[in-house]
């Protein structure tokens, strides 16, 4: 029996515009075969637009309208299938650890005609140095101090860093504090995106990795970090 996808809210249409529709489709995909894979839990299939589709899109606002995107530790695709829907004229690479989340990434890529996208099998770490993007985002990846690190070694110096974070955006920062001056990371701040929008716009910590490429591409194994698992 197909899984049963809410209706998208009314604020859907302001959000996607022309790209609703294939965000439904995707909403569909997450809903069948991501929970049968066991990609996305199947208690999010009520929240589907407003924990997930919605919070990811808004994330838009703050993207440059063209140029690389690389979204680390994609998982489902969010919010990087997300933003490619969003943003055609911005080529996005997911990157993702698990062949059976890139697997269901690459078929969501080819149902939704999304030319603009390219998938990636491997770890963020790993990446470093054969990815160049002029944003990086994440979401629910690693905290602030380890995810800094994966992000400066995929960035172009003085690449732009969005990492989703919610209520402990602030303690994340707080704590990064000191590997983030090693990496010379620059403009550090919490903002929000879909305010206006959104009962519970979306909590972003935004920065850019240092113009020094010796300090942008940082340390893909600093001390005391653990190598990034993906997702849950």
């Amino acid at each position: 029996m197909p899984a049963r996808v809410p209706a998208p809210p009314e604020v859907a249409r302001l959000i996607f515009g022309a790209a609703l529709p294939g965000a439904e489709a995707y909403a569909g995909l997450l809903a069948g075969p991501g929970v049968e894979r066991g990609v996305l839990g199947p208690g999010e299939t009520e929240r589907i637009w407003d924990r997930h589709l919605l919070n990811c899109a808004v994330v838009a606002e703050l993207v440059p309208s063209s140029g690389e995107l690389v979204d680390i530790g994609s998982g489902a695709g969010l919010p990087g299938i997300v933003l490619a829907m969003v943003l055609p004229d911005v080529h996005v690479v997911l990157v993702e650890s698990m062949t059976r989340r890139t697997t269901f990434l690459a078929e969501c890529v080819e149902a939704l005609a999304l030319n603009n996208v390219d998938v990636r099998t491997g770890r963020a770490e790993d990446m470093a140095g054969r990815l160049t993007a002029d944003v990086v985002t994440a979401r629910a990846v690693a905290r602030l101090d380890r995810l800094a690190v994966l992000a400066a070694g995929v960035a172009k110096p003085g690449g732009l860093v969005l990492a989703m974070k919610g209520a402990a955006a602030a303690a994340e920062v707080a704590e990064a504090g000191p590997v983030l001056r090693r990496l010379g990371a620059t403009g550090v701040e919490i903002v929000s995106a879909g305010a206006g929008l959104l009962s519970e716009p979306t909590t972003i910590v935004r920065f850019r990795t240092s113009r020094d490429p010796q300090r942008a591409g940082g340390s893909t194994r600093a001390r005391g970090h653990k190598r990034s698992s993906g997702r849950p």
